[in-house]
């Protein structure tokens, strides 16, 4: 039996085929094109999207024993989404994307509309620009008339109805739209009346991974079985975190892309307003009764990337920036780094923080600059874990790693001595494809559980741990303590 993954992403989309096992098959990928109107809000074609991930399943599903494929998973950037007729299915608007920054002005009225603190206990969520309700609110004000025989579906919940002609949210996704109630698993009508929208604007919603009917017949286009049943999978993250078998509470994984994410999971039960304090965000795992916690850096692999941009001609490769690390030696640079590039997250989320370098000297080339940089985003990351271990019972002594930031060897060393834990990084490739996979495997049956889900994909699979020397933590720590978080709080604008 076969199960089909399909991943939406910021920067790439993907489809692979997987075997039982978790054994990727074949894959195919292809751009996730960004469009810019004049007015400089952002945009991806929700055509041009379906046209893709057609072509990329017929590309996948050819090289395989298309007949065995069973089960498709989906699984999409989180608050992404558009909004299609529900009378003829065709779009409405154009998908907006998570990262765009047009919706900032509906954030503060939603921050206003209501009391923040009563909105987390219900949402898991904080008031932000990048929450569905805001992007609907930001598209009505443009339109009005939009919202007439209007439904809002994520981008995989979108690619799920061109494959089956039916609309559904799954409980993680619908977690990232401030209008689900993750205490009830419904939509919070008596909100979206207060908002003055349609009370019907989600389909239903149903936890992660549940079957949603079978391809219709655009199987016979796409070269699937017209028995494949396709599963409305979830989060991005949290499909990664199935892929590298983080299922248990205080287990904690770790995304290394352009925006770092720690993901946690934790026993499922009722928010406080301790959590709220946290500024972390809080919502459904995809195991019954788990939920997870989630902070992020926005600019964590950006950071790297700019220093890679900006301090080598032609651009550093990650083997040179890895040699310019090793020329420093050992231990700290002295060189402070705050990765604010794009504003700064938990626990202080602000948008308008600045990123900085301080405790520069003649001395310092650009390989302590280019340190500093892998430094200053473990630091930040710290302060996310530190912020979640306050919250949790039990020890957090492992993080699993994936994503392109894990290819830096001095980085992982760097963020096992500032964190203390030791670091895993499971050889998984497509983390985020393999847990949409492994979710549409537990929904046709492929798989009784998650737990069996995840446990199969990962039984042969091997992990590099990545230790820490004692006295390199102890000196990170004291600057950590003594020195990052203190000027941190100031690199804040004053409003």
């Amino acid at each position: 039996m076969l199960m089909i993954g399909i991943d939406i992403g910021t920067t790439n989309s993907k489809v692979g085929v997987f075997d039982d096992t978790g054994r990727m098959l074949s894959q195919a990928s292809r751009q996730t094109k960004l469009y810019v109107h004049r007015d400089a809000s952002t945009y991806f074609d929700p055509l041009r999207i379906w046209t893709d991930v057609a072509d990329m399943i017929k590309e996948a599903a050819g090289k395989v024993e298309a007949a065995r494929i069973v089960s498709i998973g989906i699984t999409s950037m989180a608050e992404s989404g558009l909004l299609l007729d529900r009378r003829t299915g065709e779009p409405i608007s154009e998908i907006v994307p998570w990262s765009d920054r047009s919706s900032a002005p509906q954030a503060q009225l939603l921050e206003a509309e209501d009391d923040p603190l009563a909105r987390f206990l219900a949402s898991g969520l904080h008031p932000s620009f990048k929450l569905s309700l805001a992007k609907i609110l930001w598209l009505k004000e443009r339109d009005p008339t939009v919202m007439s025989h209007a439904v809002w579906l994520s981008v995989a919940g979108y690619i799920a109805y061109r494959l089956t002609g039916v609309m559904a949210f799954d409980y993680s996704l619908a977690a990232r739209t401030y209008a689900f109630d993750i205490r009830t698993r419904t939509w919070d009508k008596e909100w979206l009346g207060h908002l003055k929208l349609p009370l019907d604007l989600f389909p239903e919603a149903f936890p992660s991974g549940h079957a949603i009917g079978h391809v219709t017949g655009a199987a016979n286009h796409l070269g699937l079985p017209r028995s494949a049943l396709v599963c409305i999978g979830g989060h991005d993250h949290l499909c990664a975190s199935l892929a590298v078998e983080a299922l248990r509470p205080g287990d904690v994984y770790s995304s290394m892309g352009t925006a770092e994410t720690l993901v946690g999971v934790m026993e499922e039960r009722g928010l406080k307003s301790r959590d709220y304090d946290s500024k972390l965000a809080f919502g459904l795992h995809p195991v019954e009764g788990r939920m997870f916690w989630m902070g992020s850096n926005s600019a964590s692999g950006g950071s790297v990337e700019w220093a890679r941009s900006i301090m080598g001609h032609p651009r550093l490769t990650y083997e040179a920036l890895e040699q310019e690390v090793l020329g420093c030696g050992p231990g700290p640079t002295g060189i402070l780094y705050f990765p604010f590039l794009t504003g700064s997250g938990p626990p202080e989320p602000d948008a308008n923080a600045k990123a900085a370098f301080i405790g520069l000297t003649q001395g310092h080339t650009r390989g302590h600059l280019c340190k500093a940089v892998l430094e200053g985003t473990s630091y930040q990351m710290e302060r996310v874990r530190e912020t979640a271990a306050g919250l949790l019972e039990g020890p957090m002594g492992r993080i699993r790693v994936t994503g392109g930031g894990a290819r830096l060897a001095s980085w992982l060393r760097i963020k096992a001595a500032v964190s203390g834990c030791m670091l895993e990084v499971p050889d998984i490739r497509e983390a985020s494809m393999m847990g949409a996979a492994l979710l549409g495997g537990t929904g046709s049956g492929i798989y009784s559980s998650l737990r069996e889900a995840a446990a199969s994909a990962n039984n042969a699979r091997s992990s590099e741990y990545i230790p820490f020397r004692e006295e390199e933590h102890s000196a990170y720590r004291d600057i950590y303590e003594s020195q990052y978080i203190p000027i941190s709080h100031h690199l804040r604008l004053r409003k």
